[in-house]
């Protein structure tokens, strides 16, 4: 088990390595200065300079990099130059805000995703089954740059029922969940059937039904059990692509997340933070795998040989 958890977090290390050199190298590889487009064309000389010098990018790319990599390893990341702050402190305050937004996305797809599915396995060929297929092709097919809006049309501005933006009460969750984790819900719903479909063919489960067990019981004890795995895996994955995927919803709701902190770095030109935000994104989703497959190396010992 040791060596098995040694190769997982050595090559999270490699990854994350990889995507703090590729992060340096797409800021210094766009097209233009930055200093220019910070400033715009009325500086004068002098004030570009002195941002240039402020910013270390009269030093050669090489140097450039290695100070890079010491800030990194130190946690710092630098000052944003639109509220003149340090950029960690921004992330530790809007950090917390993506992450419940992504954990309230999580908690909807499974409260639609388990009976959706759990349904279609139990009734394959029914009327409930093409429902759950055709609930699944919609709602994966719809954008949440369309759904948000869609939803603050309906429920917001036409019903009333829900406000249009904020986290301050709890009714202003559930339109950004709901966007956040509609398409999550999709994607498990599918995932849970066809894991299911697979389990309940197991003679383990005819036994357990000739022991006298239940129908509920067998399903939940044993079904289900054997069923999580591949589940699992998707909802880590996802959790991670969802840190990312909440950068729409965050601007849709104005969510005073880490989504909304990197479009706020994009209007503005703050490329520190903008950099900061894409690192720490990245790195989050690296997280969240690792954990992931740490937690499925547990769950099946078969990984752990691997």
């Amino acid at each position: 088990m040791l060596q098995f958890v040694v190769r997982r977090l050595f090559g999270a290390l490699i990854v994350a390595f990889g995507i703090v050199s590729v992060v340096f190298a797409l800021i210094h590889l766009t097209p233009g200065d930055p200093v220019e487009v910070m400033l715009g064309e009325s500086a004068t000389a002098a004030d570009r300079e002195q941002l240039r010098t402020a910013l270390g990018l009269n030093e050669p790319l090489g140097r450039q990099y290695g100070h890079y990599l010491a800030r990194v390893a130190r946690f710092d990341l630098g000052q944003s130059l639109h509220v003149r702050r340090p950029i960690a402190d921004l992330l530790r305050e809007r950090l917390p805000a993506t992450l419940t937004l992504a954990a309230a996305g999580v908690a909807v797809s499974l409260l639609l995703a388990l009976p959706i599915g759990i349904g279609a396995a139990l009734r394959r060929g029914t009327w409930f089954d093409r429902g759950a297929l055709a609930f699944a092709t919609t709602a994966v097919s719809m954008p949440g740059f369309w759904l948000g809006p869609l939803l603050i049309l309906v429920f917001s501005l036409w019903l009333g029922w829900l406000p249009v933006s904020g986290r301050d009460e709890p009714l202003a969750w559930v339109l950004p969940a709901v966007t956040l984790g509609l398409a999550l819900a999709a994607t498990l719903s599918r995932i849970v059937r066809a894991a299911l479909l697979d389990v309940l063919a197991e003679d383990y489960l005819r036994t357990a039904r000739a022991k006298g067990l239940r129908g509920r019981a067998v399903i939940l004890r044993h079904a289900l059990a054997n069923a999580a795995l591949p589940v699992l895996t998707v909802v880590g994955l996802q959790l991670g692509a969802l840190l990312g995927g909440a950068v729409i919803t965050e601007t849709v709701f104005q969510w005073p997340g880490l989504g909304l902190l990197t479009v706020e770095a994009i209007q503005r030109r703050d490329y520190p933070t903008l950099q900061a935000c894409v690192l720490v994104i990245s790195l989050a989703y690296v997280l969240v795998n690792t954990v992931t497959d740490l937690l499925y190396g547990l769950v099946d010992p078969r990984l752990r040989l691997t």
